[in-house]
């Protein structure tokens, strides 16, 4: 490894040695790159920084330009990078020291985290101009992230390799390459197939891509695209939240329904049950409200819990294989999965 400069060693190791994800390893990079950038400005280098050099460096990033809203949750991250990149600096001999071992994380401020309402998701799903290829992929789409509760990373990565349509499951890769299997529902399965047959031909190029949901180009759309899609149908639908705020949704809507925390943490792939958790403390009135949406005795339908609803999970569900989960046991309200 010697001959390359350390970010671009830091970078082959978490690779190689970590098996970090591709995002997780940009996002490291990108954080490195920035500081070494910041410290050349200041004649400084990452051999020879110190703990109030980098301590200056972060108060800036806190402070400054388009970071000035940088919050608590975001600033330990970033510092989190870089003690990773100065330990593996020490671990090579780069270093003698570790100046982030002199810094301590800043305290962070419990969020709880944004959901739609049930009857919102479904205003905002129903928007959808479905006319179109397109349109029919978006509504495919953002019922399968609602459905699963996927992140934006695991829907733009499906290929078919990944789907079982008629079981009605998905194979994601989540964070840490962990694989998990999801169930989806009825409403799901019947846009993605009506996608699959007369959206997604349409939207085909030369050379065909494996990918579920293309783009215009015939490649698979990128995080980027979803998230554009997403934006244009915030503004269409008058329903506020990010892409990232359907999976919130999914995970609120299920414990309000009455699912176990064990089971939502394994749909989710989450590694820490305490992570999982933090959907807990959504305010009671909130999931008073959102209880009301789901039982029949509200005198509303009962949503399929992968649209934004419930499901009654008896035994136990690993999410690392089918075989933990018996489709006979959950309770669809718009079909049995």
């Amino acid at each position: 490894m010697t001959g390359r400069d350390p970010v671009s060693r830091y970078g082959a190791w978490l690779l190689a040695a970590r098996r970090r994800s591709p995002l997780t390893l940009d996002a490291y990079l990108r954080e490195a790159r920035l500081l070494e950038t910041w410290l050349a400005g200041r004649a400084a280098s990452l051999e020879d920084a110190t703990a109030s050099d980098l301590l200056e460096y972060l108060v800036n990033r806190k402070v400054s330009g388009v970071d000035s809203a940088l919050k608590s949750r975001t600033m330990a991250r970033i510092l989190s990078g870089l003690r990773g990149l100065f330990r593996f600096m020490r671990q090579e001999g780069l270093r003698t020291d570790d100046p982030t071992e002199l810094l301590e994380s800043p305290r962070q401020e419990r969020s709880l985290p944004d959901v739609i309402k049930a009857v919102d998701v479904d205003r905002m799903l129903a928007a959808i101009d479905v006319g179109s290829p397109g349109g029919l992929r978006d509504r495919a789409l953002f019922e399968l992230i609602y459905s699963c509760g996927l992140r934006i990373s695991e829907a733009a990565s499906l290929s078919f390799g990944m789907l079982f349509l008629s079981e009605r499951m998905i194979r994601v890769t989540g964070k840490r390459r962990k694989e998990r299997i999801i169930p989806f529902g009825e409403e799901a399965a019947r846009w993605l197939s009506t996608y699959l047959a007369e959206g997604r031909p349409a939207l085909e190029r030369s050379p065909r891509s494996d990918r579920i949901f293309l783009n215009r180009s015939g490649r698979g759309i990128s995080r980027k695209g979803i998230w554009k899609r997403f934006s244009e149908l915030r503004l269409i639908s008058g329903v506020d939240g990010k892409v990232h705020t359907l999976r919130h949704s999914f995970a609120t809507h299920l414990l309000a329904g009455g699912a176990d925390l064990r089971t939502v943490q394994e749909l989710l792939g989450h590694a820490d049950i305490s992570t999982t958790q933090i959907y807990t403390h959504v305010d009671a009135d909130d999931l008073g409200r959102a209880h009301a949406d789901f039982f029949p005795s509200s005198g509303r339908r009962r949503r399929d819990f992968t649209d934004g609803s419930i499901a009654d999970f008896s035994g136990d569900f690993t999410g690392d294989s089918a075989g933990g989960l018996d489709p006979g046991l959950v309770d669809m309200g718009r079909g049995t999965l």
